[in-house]
């Protein structure tokens, strides 16, 4: 189960990436929406450095550094959100995006104790806004949405795309079944 865990957060990290790229490119776009409201940067803050490897201008870019306005997966599972009233009503338990790494939306998890018999519900970046956690407790960022606890326990379940299982017949069992069977013996 911990393999399985850290397999799915090393394969959404790197998937990760070009999403994350995306957004920044969103944001120079003037009719792009962004993926989530976020407090604007420092005005000293220096944009994303990139690089190209030497001779190959077609290869692709290399990101130095994550900087004070960008968010890390590993480190954004696990945020709590908060209601309009300020107080916890779930922690995003996942991050679900396209084949291109466009962030489409983030999977809550409403109630429960510990992750057991929590309700996921996924709700579009664009319905959450950064809390700045007070750096004095050493808090983290929250989001905060517009809907209670009660609203989300309201809201369709999540489900996570589970691929079709086969019979078990296979190549094999369906040749077994055609083989015609022999005579009996007399």
């Amino acid at each position: 189960m911990l393999s399985k865990l850290m397999v799915t957060t090393v394969v959404a990290g790197l998937m990760m990436g070009p999403a994350f790229a995306e957004s920044n490119d969103a944001a120079q776009k003037p009719n792009a929406a962004p993926a989530v409201t976020q407090p604007a940067p420092p005005p000293a803050a220096k944009s994303t450095e990139m690089s190209t490897p030497a001779g190959n201008a077609s290869a692709a870019k290399f990101i130095n550094s994550q900087q004070s306005d960008q968010f890390l997966a590993s480190k954004f599972k696990g945020t709590d959100v908060l209601g309009p009233d300020d107080k916890k009503v779930g922690d995003v338990s996942d991050i679900l995006f396209d084949k291109t790494g466009k962030v489409l939306a983030y999977v809550v998890g409403v109630g429960g104790f510990l992750g057991i018999g929590a309700k996921d519900v996924a709700l579009e970046p664009s319905a959450f806004q950064v809390v700045a956690g007070d750096p004095s407790k050493h808090e983290s960022d929250k989001l905060k949405i517009a809907m209670t606890k009660d609203d989300l326990k309201q809201a369709a379940n999540f489900e996570a795309y589970k691929a079709p299982t086969t019979t078990g017949m296979g190549s094999a069992g369906a040749l077994r079944a055609q083989r015609p069977k022999p005579a009996p013996a007399q």
